[in-house]
Parts: C-alpha cells; sequence; structure tokens
C-alpha cells in the first residue's frame, strides 16, 4: 500500500479530510446506520474524522491507520473519545487480528483503491472474518486519475460482489448513482459497496455458514444435504409433514428424491468427482445409474412414473435415503458440539412393479427427516444468499479434486435441474382451447382468440424458478410485457381470481392433468395440505405471493 506520502504530507491531508463532514462523506449508505451502536473498526482512519463521528454516536471504535504522522494528528483530535488507534494496515490486518474483536461495522473509507489486484480477495476474507453476526461492512470506492504521487489502481463494486459470493455475506442494496468527489475533483467519482454478515436472530446464519465455509468435509455430501433443503423450503413449502417450536418434520423420501435431482447432472452427465480419490458413492447404486436413461424432470415431485420406471426411482430413492441419514445428516453436527444438526428415520418400505405418483403421502412412505425450524425458516427466508454460498463452496471443494475442468463446467453441472424456463405443456393446453372456444388474458379479461399470446409465470420465474401447471397462466403479451419479473399485487391476484379458476376448470380440472395439478400445488404452496378444490389451491396462492413478497423483496405490478 502507499503509506510514504501520508506521511510527507501528512498536515495536507489531515487538513483535506477534516474539510469534509463524516455526513457529506457517507450520505449514502448512512440510513443503514441508524441509531445503532456497537464496535466499530475503522481501517484507514486517517485524520480520525470517520472515527469521531462513530463515536460522537455512541460507538465504540478501533481506528487503523499505518502512517505514523497522519495517525499522530488524527490521535490528537480524536484523544477525548473512546477511538483505540491501532498501527496496522491491508491487507493482513494481523494486529487487529490478535484481539480477537468481532466487529458490528468495518468501514473501509477511501482506502481500496491503493491495494494491488492481486491483495484484494484475501484483504476481503480477512474483513469478512472480523464482523460480528449481522455485522455491517462499508467500502467507499475511488475511481479516477492518481495524483502522480500516491499509486491508485482501478476497482470496481463487481469484483466486490464477486468476493461476497465466495465469503457468504449479503450485498446491502444502495442508490446505483455515482457520487461526485466532494473535495470538487472533476475527474473523480465515488461508489459504495456495503454487505452484512447475515443473522436473523436465532443463531441459524451464522451455523450455517459455519458449515457451508469452515466445517471439514471428506466429500460433498454435507453441501448436497444443505442444498436439498434449501430448494426444499425454497420451492416445495408444502411437503412439510408437521411442524412444532422447534422441528419442522419433512417426507424422508422427499429429500431423497431431491437429492437424486440434485446429484443427477453432477455424476451422470459431467461425472464430475465428489469426493476425493476413486472412492465410490454411497448413494449410488445400481439403480441411480438406471437413472442416467432419463432427466431429472422426468421424476420430479408430482409426476405420475409407469410401471417399468417406478420401481427404479423408488429403489433409488431409499438408497439416497438411507445414506443421507448414515453420512451427512449423521456428521453435521453444531459448532463445537458432536450434537446432530438433523434428525430422522426410516420406514419399512415395500417396492412393487407398479405405477407410482411421486406425491407427499408416497414420498413419506420412505421414513421421516427433521430440520430444526429456526434452520428450515432461515432456508426459506434467505435462499438466495445461502444457495449461492453452497454453490461456490461446491466448486471449490470439486476444484481441489480435480482441477482439469473450468469454473463454467462446475456451474453447468450445478444448475438446479428446473433451471430453464419451460412452458410448452400450457401452451399446448391453450393452443387446444383456443380451438374450441375462448381464452381470456387472467390479467386484463382480453380474449386472446385474436391478439398475441402468452404463457406467464404468475410468479415470475426469473425470482423463483417454478413450471407448475398451477403457476402458468394465459395471459395478453401486451400484459405478459408489463408485469415483466414483477410480482402481481394481492388486490390484482384477487381481482383475477374467477378468471384463473375458469382457466383451470377449463382445461386441467376432470382431465389427465388433475392429479399432477393438485400434486404439484400440495408440495409448493404452503397450508394447502391435502386439499383437492381449486379454491384452495388459489387461497396457497395468495399465502405464497405474500411469502415471496417478504422473503425476495420483490416489486409488484399494479396491472395494467
Amino acid at each position: 500500500m502507499t503509506i510514504a506520502p501520508y506521511n510527507r504530507h501528512a498536515q495536507k491531508f489531515f487538513t483535506q479530510y477534516q474539510s469534509l463532514t463524516f455526513e457529506q462523506v457517507h450520505s449514502d449508505w448512512l440510513p443503514y446506520l441508524d441509531k445503532k451502536t456497537g464496535l466499530a473498526l475503522d481501517v484507514g482512519a486517517g485524520s480520525g474524522r470517520d472515527a469521531l463521528a462513530l463515536a460522537e454516536r455512541g460507538w465504540d471504535v478501533v481506528a487503523v491507520e499505518p502512517a505514523a504522522e497522519l495517525r499522530r494528528l488524527g490521535e490528537a483530535a480524536t484523544a477525548h473519545c473512546s477511538i483505540q488507534w491501532v498501527d496496522d494496515s491491508l491487507p493482513d490486518l494481523s494486529e487487529i487480528r490478535k484481539l480477537s474483536y468481532r466487529f458490528d461495522l468495518v468501514l473501509v473509507s477511501a482506502v481500496w483503491m491503493h491495494l494491488p489486484p492481486t491483495s484484494r480477495e484475501r484483504a476481503f476474507r480477512i474483513l469478512t472474518e472480523l464482523l460480528a453476526p449481522s455485522g455491517m461492512l462499508v467500502i467507499t470506492l475511488r475511481h479516477g486519475p492518481g495524483d502522480g504521487e500516491r499509486q491508485f489502481y482501478e476497482v470496481s463494486k463487481a469484483e466486490l460482489d464477486s468476493f461476497a459470493r465466495h465469503r457468504a455475506v449479503m450485498p446491502v442494496p444502495l442508490p446505483d448513482i455515482p457520487r461526485a468527489d466532494q473535495l470538487k475533483r472533476e475527474d473523480v467519482w465515488w461508489e459504495t459497496a456495503v454487505y452484512r454478515l447475515p443473522d436473523d436472530g436465532t443463531g441459524a446464519l451464522p451455523t450455517l455458514r459455519h458449515i457451508i465455509i469452515n466445517d471439514n468435509k471428506s466429500s460433498t455430501y454435507k453441501l448436497g444435504l444443505l442444498r436439498t433443503l434449501v430448494r426444499m423450503a425454497g420451492s416445495a413449502p408444502g411437503l412439510v409433514l408437521h411442524r412444532s417450536d422447534d422441528w419442522v418434520e419433512l417426507p424422508l423420501g422427499a429429500v431423497g428424491l431431491f437429492w437424486i435431482m440434485l446429484y443427477h447432472p453432477l455424476v451422470l452427465k459431467h461425472r464430475l468427482r465428489q469426493a476425493p480419490g476413486s472412492r465410490g458413492l454411497g448413494f449410488a447404486g445400481h439403480d441411480f445409474y438406471e437413472l442416467g436413461k432419463l432427466s431429472p424432470l422426468d421424476f420430479r415431485v408430482g409426476l405420475s412414473l409407469s410401471a417399468q420406471v417406478a420401481p427404479v426411482v423408488m429403489r433409488a430413492i431409499k438408497l439416497a435415503a438411507s445414506n443421507i441419514l448414515k453420512n451427512p445428516a449423521h456428521f453435521t453436527t453444531w459448532p463445537g458440539t458432536n450434537r446432530q444438526i438433523f434428525d430422522g428415520g426410516t420406514s419399512r418400505l415395500t417396492i412393487r412393479n407398479e405405477a407410482v405418483r411421486l406425491d407427499k403421502e408416497t414420498l413419506a412412505r420412505f421414513g421421516r427427516f427433521r430440520v430444526p425450524a429456526m434452520l428450515w425458516d432461515t432456508f426459506s427466508r434467505y435462499a438466495c444468499w445461502v444457495e449461492p454460498a453452497i454453490v461456490n463452496e461446491w466448486i471449490n471443494l470439486m476444484g481441489s479434486w480435480e482441477a482439469r475442468y473450468s469454473t463454467e463446467t462446475y456451474h453447468q453441472a450445478l444448475q438446479w435441474v428446473e433451471g430453464r424456463r419451460d412452458t410448452t405443456v400450457v401452451r399446448k393446453l391453450v393452443e387446444q382451447q383456443l380451438s374450441a372456444g375462448p381464452v381470456e388474458c387472467v390479467w386484463t379479461a382480453r380474449n386472446l382468440s385474436h391478439i398475441r399470446y402468452d404463457i406467464d409465470h404468475c410468479f415470475p420465474w426469473s425470482r423463483w424458478n417454478n413450471n407448475d401447471l398451477w403457476n402458468l397462466l394465459p395471459a395478453s403479451h401486451t400484459a405478459n410485457a408489463a408485469k415483466s419479473e414483477k410480482l402481481p399485487a394481492d388486490s390484482l391476484l384477487k381481482q383475477a381470481r374467477p378468471r384463473v379458476i375458469e382457466w383451470w376448470e377449463q382445461v386441467i380440472i376432470g382431465t389427465e392433468r388433475e392429479p399432477q395439478f393438485f400434486s404439484e400445488a400440495e408440495a409448493s404452496l404452503p397450508l394447502l395440505g391435502a386439499s383437492r378444490a381449486v379454491d384452495s389451491v388459489f387461497e396457497g396462492m395468495l399465502q405464497q405471493r405474500l411469502r415471496l413478497k417478504t422473503n425476495l423483496q420483490l416489486a409488484e405490478w399494479l396491472g395494467m
């Protein structure tokens, strides 16, 4: 880092920094600070301006400044406040790390551009390791030319976001507007990036972060189990069998099924190693390899399997479920203890050569799997953070065992099987219905017979990957384009109710698609249970709409 100029011209820089207020420089992220207090770390504290402002707001502050002369001036200016000054610097922060502090706020203002690109990922890792649960990391980025004496490197928020994904910290949204330089330098502008170490108040997120990043792993199985549960919580909340204050009980067969769908492309298509060395996979018996003839979409929840396929899938699920209980569920423990986090047991199950529908009842015949309620809620609320963190760690693991594949290959192999938009079935249903009579746009009530139409994912595909029959609705092209990736507002969805239900009754109820329709709805919609009524499915949609709005913070569409 560039330190010498700050010693030579300490008074000049001190005066320059003191000419601006903390509020002027940091106005874009200050709303997140609100009236909170705690322990703060000011990295590159300079004149002490920011450290002093935080101390005056009630924070205890540790100020890091490597330039001795500038630090001396800063110490003198802040001597009356609760500020501890330390001679240290990025990327190591070796002195700070000896203190074993965890900070509620880490501020890195006008420092990042001094770090060489080769040091940044390590520096970011160390900064995130210094955060307390719910702690916030604020990094300001200077863009523009240097001054001929100090060395500045090009910086970008995209690079920081990439580091954040690997370190399992959540970006905090800020206005995406470049900020002018407060010192009136026309060729200099600023950007701020803010990240938070998640904690929902239950301790669940730090526990997950520990398992994902720090826990010892002799295979990908622990990550596989976590991702399986995240996927179930996010896309199939209706599969829950029972919930108490402490536990959520799931069909063990559903856990095994999602596990198989997850590992199918990794092992059968891309043939990627899931453990070091050449040892086999405990869950991958003959039946699992027989599934290589099928797509994972051929045996997803809700589908009916023929008498030829069903026994193969059922036996593969049975072996996977048994392996999950014996391995990742057994060895995934609470940090610092030998206590298992997950619990479960198998049931006696006879698999016959007969057709089977993969519904909740069938999947419960394999046994039960229990997840701590606080973790299940976290899987649901923070899936958009937890799943990328799992995927990144999974890629790191596979890359450490087998370096000959590209990161792109690993990402493709880890793409969830429903990770592509598919409206084919419902489009055919619209075409068939149009040949027999009118079909209305569910949002505008316009007749689609003579206008361009689309198949709309009621809950946007880009934010919630779901191709279930109940979620695919006929809409005019104009309405679908206007809705785009927004969530229909509660009032709009309720206005559309008669048209949505009429559509279901026209093309699904009373047909061969009806069992699939209700099985999919039972799995993916909360509070639906075993009801086989379209009104209940619609009520489930209203609940899921609110759930997505709350968990994903989606923008709403009020209609045309």
